[in-house]
């Protein structure tokens, strides 16, 4: 469901705009009469194995937090300690899993929007606008604007792709206690050369996304 005030049209325009303020849109939805702002993003829609894993972060009004950017582009030290700075600064913090079982009854694209659901409905208080990263539709009740590349242009949804891949992360490295010979603490799931070598070897094991080429 979507469709924000006309002068969220802006949003169209307004690229060059957010490059220099990673408060832009947040201060643009306010402008319109939102309150409580989340930023969504998700993180393993790729790895052929564990679960994609979303996020949803409501933070205080104007507060920009030092080093929270895109996951990506941060290393994983950094991103473990901005992953317990958003937690404690946080208005709300919600997760939203779902299994490589239930993305091979589906397929990841809807996966990952479950995913970005769940982690809006975990959130307390509900927000009334969210920021998503991608280009899809999330299926809330929620007004809502996507944002291709919104990890390095919204400060809320950085925050929230940090969460996703810290929790995701979390949960490989606990897998890997259970299937250690495919060095899931290592590629998170991602299909790299030991991780391949290791199916071709041993086979998948309970958490591998069967539908995904180079799994069988």
């Amino acid at each position: 469901m979507i469709t924000p005030e006309s002068n969220l049209s802006l949003f169209l325009e307004s690229d060059s705009c957010s490059e220099s303020d990673p408060l832009f849109y947040e201060s643009l939805v306010r402008k319109a009469g939102y309150r409580v702002i989340a930023g969504v993003d998700e993180a393993g829609r790729g790895p052929l194995a564990g679960p994609v894993v979303a996020a949803a972060v409501i933070l205080p009004e104007g507060v920009l937090l030092d080093g929270v950017r895109d996951s990506k582009e941060m290393t994983e030290s950094a991103r473990e300690q901005s992953f317990c700075f958003i937690r404690e600064r946080a208005v709300s913090v919600g997760v939203g899993v779902v299994s490589a079982n239930d993305i091979d009854k589906t397929d990841i694209l809807k996966a990952s929007l479950e995913a970005m659901k769940r982690a809006v409905l975990c959130l307390e208080p509900q927000p009334d606008f969210c920021l998503v990263d991608g280009i899809h539709p999330v299926p809330v009740p929620i007004p809502y604007r996507c944002l291709k590349k919104g990890d390095r242009r919204s400060h809320s949804i950085s925050a929230a792709s940090v969460v996703a891949k810290v929790y995701r992360d979390k949960i490989m490295c606990a897998f890997h206690e259970q299937f250690p010979v495919y060095g899931f603490s290592e590629n998170k799931g991602y299909g790299t050369a030991q991780h391949l070598a290791a199916l071709r070897a041993h086979g998948a094991c309970p958490i591998h996304r069967m539908t995904f080429r180079g799994v069988i």
